[in-house]
């Protein structure tokens, strides 16, 4: 997940109009306290160049308080993330009125993209009421707070015990006891019922704020950041999920008959539906770790990353051990186990970071090394969703100051951290890529290209590459074996597809209405129904808030990035293997060690957001239209093979109450002609 800091996600401009939808306001709007005047004669160039030197200050600020809040979990840390993130909106509000005196001017098109971007500058809407925004960023805190300390306790007294997410997580990615997995999903879902209330009002507030800047809500303000009309981006993700569907359907039909297998009388719910807790994964979207239920064929090629990574580091912990004395206390022994853990997952990223050096990238900043969390303190709460930061800083004097770039993360050893990681040092590297960049140019070309980055590495990641670095034995070059590497990489990549859709179109819906707070927890279940074809074991009525059980929902994470990458890391993937020179199937190419490859890639990760994404597209793959082609390439051959696996069984699922997508709002009418880019 990309995190440059918390709860301000810079976006991507609809189009190169000055005041994007361009919703007249009311003439009775508030003004924004301490709203600055712009300077006299101040140019839009002008402008912009301050604006970009006043982000460049406010954002070390901004970030440390945000880290703070997110490593060092308490009362304290989320009132600082609170006030410097009211601060922060408060000045963006202040920006945004004074962008207001140069519509309709002739301006550059650089300018008129980087006024564009500063109104789609947040996820989370500031409202330009002072004690509406401040209390928007208190309960913004309060949520983030509440997810990062959430735990599931059982017993009283002596007897009582809590579990956090990770231990949760364990259980389900571990156990196949029936009820143990049961019991570990529901209790982490208890740690979301508190957050319903904040979250009604929360909505009401970057709804306000949203509508203060000229959208109808919040979905159509973050549906505004991909250069298109916002109307036109709920069609554009549904023709690329009616794309892959086909795919994902057979997948879902393979699953169920093996869980039915696995879990007799109890593998599927009514309708054909899977399970919600025997996926493996709190909220089904990665189902890797179903691969001893799964696996096609177990006798051909070995891809036990998770076994492999585990024995490295129990070959480490002992060989700590033998060298203290052997009556060392158990004080003693959770330090050594803990400097393992440490070393372990410091190991596992200058994995990860050698596979981007081998493409010709620089080194990671040296500061990474020692400014990341590895893994959770023993001492504190932390949030342990993964996240990479650009921290707005550079480390040194002089040419040699490097960008302070970090990552976030509890670090196990497993094959799903383990892609966790390439996946946030992808960001990382779009960090350090586009760091030369003004400020408002500093991110992704949609935020979708920022997710993709490291997924396209992982991609790269094939059976070959992984025998290569000591991980997994050698691999036989046989049909058996090609299901399997195909099965691996589909349980997490096309698992994804529909999870990754339908969270937006739940809050699209809360937030323009159709999905009212009565109606919070079916409304979500519906969608996952509808598009994943999952579903609870046991009833979960309006008592519940199971949508905040999931970190980018009370963390205001704009969802949809998620799947466009799933889209997008397939094609960068195919262009990136064209310029390494491969010439077989899709699936085989690994551009490890290929500086072509890697040149490629860096020019367009220089680029950031300086310009449309279609353009960025283009120079990369020679197309400016997401496409899904390359994901029904990459898994043609266990396409075939599922559909075969499938053959005489009822496939599909039916749910008693699908939710139907909400319908985006329509189109604003256009804003007063600016400059285009050429």
């Amino acid at each position: 997940m990309k995190q440059r800091h918390a709860l301000l996600a810079l976006a991507v401009a609809a189009s190169l109009t000055l005041a994007g939808c361009n919703r007249s306001e009311s003439p009775d709007a508030a003004t924004p306290a301490g709203t600055a005047a712009t300077p006299a004669g101040e140019t839009a160039d002008q402008f912009i160049a301050r604006v970009n030197e006043e982000v460049r200050t406010l954002m070390p600020e901004l970030t440390a308080s945000q880290w703070l809040s997110a490593t060092y979990i308490n009362d304290d840390s989320g009132l600082l993330a609170a006030k410097y993130n009211e601060r922060y909106l408060a000045q963006l509000n202040s920006w945004i009125e004074q962008a207001r005196t140069f519509e309709g001017q002739q301006m550059s098109p650089e300018t008129a993209r980087a006024i564009n971007l500063l109104k789609l500058g947040a996820s989370m809407p500031p409202p330009r009421n002072p004690e509406h925004l401040a209390e928007l960023t208190k309960i913004a805190s309060k949520m983030e707070r509440t997810y990062g300390t959430g735990q599931y306790c059982t017993g009283e007294g002596e007897a009582r015990s809590c579990r956090q997410l990770g231990q949760l997580e364990d259980v389900l990615r571990s156990s196949r006891d029936y009820d143990a997995q049961l019991d570990a999903w529901q209790g982490w879902h208890t740690i979301a019922q508190p957050m319903r209330a904040d979250y009604t009002r929360f909505v009401e507030l970057v709804n306000e704020g949203s509508r203060d800047l000229g959208f109808a809500d919040a979905g159509e303000a973050w549906r505004s950041g991909y250069d298109m009309p916002p109307a036109e981006l709920a069609a554009e993700t549904d023709r690329l999920w009616n794309q892959v569907k086909p795919l994902y359907e057979q997948l879902h039909c393979y699953t169920r008959t093996r869980l039915e297998a696995r879990y007799p009388g109890r593998g599927t719910v009514d309708g054909g539906l899977l399970p919600a807790h025997l996926m493996g994964n709190m909220w089904q979207q990665d189902w890797g770790n179903l691969w001893d239920v799964l696996q096609p064929y177990p006798n051909a090629g070995d891809l036990d990353i998770t076994g492999a990574l585990e024995k490295n580091y129990q070959a480490q912990l002992n060989e700590r051990m033998v060298k203290e004395n052997a009556l060392i206390d158990s004080d003693r022994r959770a330090d050594i186990a803990h400097a393992a853990q440490i070393d372990n997952a410091r190991q596992m990223n200058e994995r990860a970071q050698d596979f981007y050096t081998s493409l010709g990238m620089p080194a990671l900043p040296a500061s990474f090394w020692t400014k990341t969390q590895f893994i959770k303190p023993r001492d504190r709460d932390v949030v342990c969703h993964a996240s990479a930061w650009d921290m707005g800083v550079k480390i040194g004097e002089g040419s040699d100051a490097q960008p302070d770039v970090r990552t976030k993360m509890c670090t196990k050893p497993n094959e799903e951290d383990f892609t966790t990681i390439y996946h946030e040092l992808g960001h990382v590297y779009y960090y350090l890529a586009y760091n030369g960049r003004p400020p408002l140019f500093q991110n992704g070309a949609h935020d979708g290209f920022h997710e993709a980055i490291g997924d396209t590495i992982v991609l790269s990641m094939t059976p070959q590459y992984l025998q290569s670095i000591g991980l997994v034995g050698e691999q036989q070059q046989t049909q058996e074996s090609l299901v399997n590497s195909q099965m691996r990489m589909a349980l997490a990549k096309v698992s994804f597809l529909p999870f990754g859709l339908m969270i937006d179109r739940w809050r699209w819906g809360v937030f323009d209405g159709s999905i009212t707070p009565e109606n919070y927890n079916s409304a979500w279940w519906s969608l996952k129904a509808q598009y994943q074809g999952v579903a609870p074991a046991t009833a979960r009525g309006e008592e519940f808030f199971d949508a905040g059980a999931k970190y980018h929902v009370p963390g205001n994470t704009p969802y949809t990035r998620y799947f466009l990458s799933h889209v997008l890391q397939f094609q960068f993937y195919k262009a990136l293997c064209d310029a390494s020179g491969h010439t077989g199937p899709l699936n085989e190419c690994s551009f490890y060690g290929n500086k072509a490859a890697g040149e490629k890639f860096w020019a367009m990760l220089e680029k950031g957001n300086s310009q449309p994404w279609q353009q960025t597209l283009k120079e990369l793959t020679g197309g400016e239209q997401m496409d899904a082609a390359p994901v029904l390439e990459y898994f043609a051959p266990l396409q075939t093979w599922l559909t075969q696996q499938n053959e005489g069984k009822t496939c599909g699922w039916t749910a008693s109450a699908t939710a139907q997508s909400p319908a985006p709002a329509p189109a604003a009418q256009p804003a007063a002609p600016a400059p285009t880019q050429g």
